[in-house]
């Protein structure tokens, strides 16, 4: 089972991109994607179910801003589209896909770049979202929570960490946030499994030669259940082509829908 998380910094960019054709020939059974900047009926048919995916989607209210989808070649049983707290769900951040006994989600945590009200806004999201991922974690199914999770956790996932103390994205809390997911709850982080030490990266700054000389962050993530996460075989950042200012983050599990 081939899973690809991608920030599209826009859908409609993104495909202007190729998109599409990188992703027919890649074999994937789900995509998870983020970052739509996109309503409904914005969406073309080839961006609601190219190739013959099942296409479903979280928008946010605001034009132009935020959502998230998942792309399945398979029918789902069941989907779920955001968190139940409106606050949160205005901005199209969480959208579920059941199948059988995995979940397989797609997130996009909030950034707190733009200032101190976004940031406050980032942390509040991840108290709420921490309950969540504890249910998930208790109720007994396999989940992969794919996104943009706008943390890097340790000095290993981003090139200029010593600049980055104290800027959003590196801050203490939120690299104590991710420790506690996973040392506490139990989420794996799926790439560092495989990759205890190798420093990459799957988001550039588009200012100055961020991307030329490789000065990135880790900051999209495939987090699972130990179980899933333990199916994982071979994981991937693709880098040949660009249609974001992120890379697509890719994995393989030994599993089959």
């Amino acid at each position: 089972m081939r899973i690809i998380s991608l920030n599209l910094n826009g859908i409609r960019s993104a495909y202007s991109k190729g998109l599409p054709d990188w992703l027919g020939k890649q074999n994937t059974d789900i995509l998870c994607v983020q970052e739509l900047k996109a309503q409904a009926g914005d969406m073309t048919p080839e961006m609601l179910a190219p190739f013959g995916y099942h296409g479903f989607f979280h928008y946010a209210e605001k034009k132009g801003y935020s959502g998230v989808g998942l792309y399945s070649k398979l029918k789902q049983d069941n989907v779920i589209v955001g968190l139940g707290i409106p606050e949160f769900d205005a901005e199209g951040r969480y959208i579920e896909a059941q199948f059988g006994n995995l979940s397989v989600i797609s997130l996009y945590l909030p950034s707190g770049t733009s200032g101190e009200e976004r940031q406050a806004v980032k942390f509040k999201f991840m108290e709420a979202f921490m309950p969540h991922m504890v249910s998930l974690k208790q109720s007994g199914r396999e989940v992969i929570i794919c996104g943009d999770w706008n943390i890097a956790h340790t000095e290993k996932d981003l090139r200029n960490w010593r600049g980055n103390k104290k800027n959003s994205g590196f801050l203490p809390e939120e690299r104590a946030w991710l420790t506690e997911l996973f040392s506490k709850v139990g989420f794996v982080d799926v790439f560092r499994k495989l990759h205890p030490e190798l420093e990459a990266y799957t988001w550039w700054s588009n200012r100055g030669q961020a991307w030329a000389k490789d000065v990135g962050w880790r900051i999209d993530y495939q987090i699972a259940t130990p179980g899933m996460a333990a199916q994982a075989i071979s994981t991937g950042i693709y880098k040949e082509q660009r249609f974001s200012d992120h890379a697509p983050l890719m994995v393989d599990y030994d599993f089959a829908l």
